[in-house]
């Protein structure tokens, strides 16, 4: 049996984590076992489906490197034929016509809660000679549920479950107006897109025990069910926006990267043994559903920052930079320029090492795409004007006559120069910082300066020494 798995979101609004988890599972399993992940976009909502929540949902797939095969199919398209299988259930007497009206509806449902009773239509038609309704009065199709015994679903995640068939009413299946409900459109498409597996959240559950009864109303092969628990936030409750509940490209613009999201995602129910990174190769190989757990797994924002960082670290570096490139022009207002991409990737290695997410590395290397004069944030500026400028102007023309600009050279010359100031490598490497990153904070100094090459050091240090206040000492030592 080829094994084919479906992803089947509404498009009411973005891929939020719980579809992007499910969407992993599903294609995780189809790959697992070489089958087939197909894309079914259930859009028979139509004053709430837009155009805009679909293309959400192809990009925060495509984000994550979900790919699906085949083209997508569109629920809507469809209704006439999940229209025609319920006629075709009226004919073999699987289903009937109910010619009840809302306003008799509302009144049995009223009258049952008024009883402490389920709210469950009665079967009123089940039975009942449609000629007896009005002429042309409109009428719902429902299915003829089995009403005595049990309905049980060998689930792959929670066990044999099981309800007893009282507890199920005759569900419709074409309204009044004609248009098919989603239960028979799930059933319909799955069937015909040859569904063998159908992995969802446990809030489906309810709706499995009924859509079992329609594959057997049917006479078709029921699928294996999968139900997974739903996600809940740190504190236990249900996941909102607080906790994180955002859509798949809100995360991408976090700064996170795609296979970090896998990865934590993939972890969120479903573990291998204690490994806590796994690339998605490994988890193609590992995946199955006896290792996903049964009870809500918990969001941690924090968690997937750390795991980012890993992530980060192990990127390659042509490919951060190209990432980077946008975020650093929309922080500069202007492109980067061809040498400054040049120093950003020289430079990324280092940097890399300290980030969490792709907008922390972008502040981070901002600096090496800055134009001159370089503006400094507080702690830089205070290193300077404390005592860090003038040591800078002495400084300088050292290295202006360094041979070799390599790091390695350029680091014993500051600790030279250092010592004879009767002071620490640390007190020269500082200002350095501050006067060439604008910040307190960056890489090894010494490898700054040997990717900003030597023009861009001495500009840099120019800079700070011409627009100190001590103009006296330091004009006398530029011209020098």
């Amino acid at each position: 049996m080829t094994v084919v798995t479906r992803f089947a979101p509404s498009p009411t609004g973005y891929l939020h984590i719980g579809g992007a988890r499910t969407a992993l599972f599903n294609w995780l399993y189809a790959r697992r076992h070489g089958g087939k992940f197909h894309l079914r976009i259930e859009d028979t909502d139509r004053q709430r489906s837009t155009a805009d929540a679909v293309d959400k949902i192809f990009d925060g797939l495509r984000w994550l490197g979900l790919d699906w095969d085949g083209e997508p199919v569109f629920q809507f398209t469809r209704a006439q034929h999940h229209a025609a299988i319920a006629d075709q259930l009226l004919q073999n007497g699987n289903a009937y016509r109910c010619y009840c009206t809302p306003d008799e509806l509302t009144a049995i449902r009223e009258e049952q809660k008024a009883k402490g009773l389920p709210t469950r239509y009665p079967g009123i038609w089940r039975d009942r000679d449609p000629a007896d309704a009005p002429a042309g009065a409109p009428f719902a199709v429902r299915l003829k549920a089995p009403q005595h015994g049990e309905t049980t679903v060998a689930d792959m995640v929670q066990g044999e479950v099981r309800v007893s068939n009282e507890q199920l009413d005759d569900m419709v299946l074409l309204r009044a107006d004609g248009t098919p409900t989603y239960m028979l459109s799930v059933v319909v498409d799955d069937h015909d897109m040859g569904i063998t597996h159908v992995i969802r959240g446990d809030d489906h559950l309810t709706n499995t025990f009924r859509q079992y009864q329609l594959y057997k109303a049917c006479g078709w092969q029921v699928p294996h069910f999968a139900h997974i628990p739903l996600i809940h936030g740190p504190d236990g409750t249900k996941l909102s926006k607080r906790h994180g509940a955002l859509g798949a490209e809100t995360y991408r613009d976090m700064g996170f990267l795609p296979e970090a999201m896998r990865n934590y995602l993939m972890r969120l129910g479903w573990s291998h043994g204690d490994d806590e990174i796994i690339s998605t190769e490994q988890a193609v190989q590992w995946f199955n559903f006896d290792a996903i757990g049964r009870s809500p797994a918990r969001f941690d924002l924090g968690r997937l920052t750390i795991l980012n960082g890993h992530y980060l670290r192990q990127a390659d570096d042509t490919r951060l930079v190209e990432l980077l490139l946008p975020l650093l022009a929309e922080r500069l207002g202007r492109p980067v320029t061809d040498a400054q991409k040049l120093r950003l990737q020289s430079g990324i290695a280092g940097l890399k090492e300290r980030a969490k997410t792709l907008l922390e590395l972008a502040d981070q290397a901002l600096f090496y795409a800055k134009e001159r004069p370089v503006a400094f944030d507080d702690k830089a500026r205070r290193i300077l004007t404390e005592g860090g400028t003038d040591l800078l102007a002495r400084f300088k023309p050292l290295i202006e006559g360094v041979a070799n600009w390599r790091r390695h050279d350029l680091e014993e010359l500051a600790r030279t120069f250092a010592e004879s100031q009767g002071q620490k490598l640390g007190s020269i490497a500082q200002p350095l910082r501050a006067a060439l990153t604008g910040t307190s904070v960056s890489p090894p100094i010494f490898d700054v300066m040997e990717i900003l090459g030597r023009d861009e050091t001495v500009g840099r240090l120019v800079d700070v020494i011409f627009s100190s206040e001590d103009t006296e000492t330091n004009v006398v030592t530029l011209l020098d």
